[in-house]
């Protein structure tokens, strides 16, 4: 156990804050700021100490979330804190504080906006309860515990809060929470042991968003980091791929379960596998590449079982064929996954508006209509923020999340022509 508290009283502790009136009463007042930059200045010493006082309430949240991210570092994951790639370390403040301090330098003189104070509260309990999915093992039933943590993010996401949506359920959160640059990667192998003693609905829920995240993160990893060589992208994701062929093998399972059964709702499996299979295909259901060498046998049942009904399969996949009028998460490439959702909280949070969409609704494709319209204009927005903003790699300046419909149909194509 991290502390002298137990998994329920830690969660009792953000109960209080997120279900009840502190976090409006806590606006209410940093809301009598002479301006926004006062108000985000106040509101930067309540994260710092992790403690938050408003409307006769007081919560204090630093022994809990300390003890747990302390535990969860030694593991091998910073949730709390990002990489710095240029100087080689982690960041000092934890993420919604570096967010917070770059909307002071772009909107510090602004009046006092409500909306946006509120989006970056909500932006670090979402935090809290990403470092929390870590740690639903520690004691009790993992099942209940990540169950817990979904009636957390759902009160958080409720009427009580800023109305920004950031992930859709607690297994989400675990994604969001291991998605970040680690030096060491020895945490992933262990929290995948731990994800497969889950029962079928979490697994469920942990294998859809994790198999279009990676293979979204692995085809901009094709085209900007290995220079479309697939050996050196197999070669240096020695953790992406085991997740990955998990992920596939639970959702073939799915597939073929109800293929067999003869239910026709299907297609968001369809989908997700099409897409998990479009970072590297024939690692999967052709000749196995050393990455996988640890998962031998879920690679053998995945591409087993993806034989049986390779036909159906590939017909039921056409109408994910990315177009310039609809949305489809084929034609989205990105590094990290939580760099998708900050992105989309900056951009929130500079014009005071919370986004209709969170992060899983990036991951499914939506028709042409109001849905898909929504979707491209984030993905639009968030790949105008990264080609301001550029990283060096192989030493070009590349942005790290770009939507491109054209690169979404050279990958379709290639895809079903690997799996034909």
């Amino acid at each position: 156990m991290p502390g002298r508290f137990t998994f329920d009283e830690a969660c009792a502790a953000v109960e209080a804050a997120v279900c009840g009136s502190v976090r409006a009463s806590l606006v209410a007042e940093l809301s009598a700021s002479r301006d926004l930059g006062a108000a985000l200045r106040r509101l930067r010493d309540f994260l710092r100490a992790q403690a938050f006082a408003a409307g006769g309430h007081r919560v204090r949240l630093a022994p809990i979330v300390d003890a747990y991210d302390r535990v969860t570092r030694e593991e091998g994951f910073h949730v709390l804190h990002d990489w710095d790639g240029k100087a080689d370390s982690v960041n000092e403040n934890i993420i919604p504080i570096d967010v917070l301090d770059y909307v002071i330098a772009k909107r510090g003189a602004d009046p006092v906006d409500r909306h946006a104070l509120a989006i970056l509260l909500d932006y670090y309990f979402v935090h809290v309860l990403a470092v929390f999915s870590l740690r639903v093992w520690d004691e009790g039933d993992p099942n209940e515990n990540l169950a817990r943590i979904d009636r957390l993010l759902q009160q958080l996401q409720g009427p009580n809060g800023s109305g920004q949506q950031f992930a859709r359920d607690a297994e989400t959160l675990m994604l969001l929470a291991t998605s970040h640059f680690e030096l060491h990667e020895r945490g992933y192998a262990a929290l995948l042991d731990k994800v497969k003693t889950l029962d079928a609905g979490p697994l469920a829920r942990i294998a859809q968003p994790h198999a279009v995240s990676i293979g979204c993160h692995l085809r901009f990893g094709f085209e900007a980091t290995y220079g479309r060589d697939t050996i050196v992208m197999r070669d240096d994701n020695n953790a992406d791929y085991p997740w990955l062929c998990f992920a596939l093998l639970v959702l073939v399972r799915e597939y073929s379960r109800r293929h067999d059964a003869g239910d026709a709702d299907r297609a968001s499996i369809v989908e997700a596998i099409l897409n998990g299979l479009s970072a590297d295909a024939r690692a999967f259901i052709g000749e196995p590449p050393k990455s996988l060498s640890r998962c031998e046998a879920e690679r053998v049942e995945l591409r087993e079982t993806f034989e049986g009904f390779r036909g159906d399969f590939v017909e039921e996949c056409e109408p994910y064929r990315p177009s310039e009028i609809g949305y489809s998460p084929l034609a989205f490439f990105f590094n990290f996954s939580h760099n998708v959702l900050k992105g989309t909280i900056v951009d929130a949070v500079l014009r005071g508006e919370p986004w209709p969409l969170a992060f899983n609704d990036l991951l499914a494709s939506s028709p042409a209509g109001e849905a898909a319209d929504a979707k491209r204009r984030l993905a639009a927005t968030l790949m105008g923020y990264a080609r301001a903003n550029p990283d060096r790699i192989r030493g070009k300046l590349t942005p790290v999340i770009v939507y491109d419909p054209q690169a979404g149909r050279r990958a379709f194509r290639s895809t079903m022509s690997k799996i034909r």
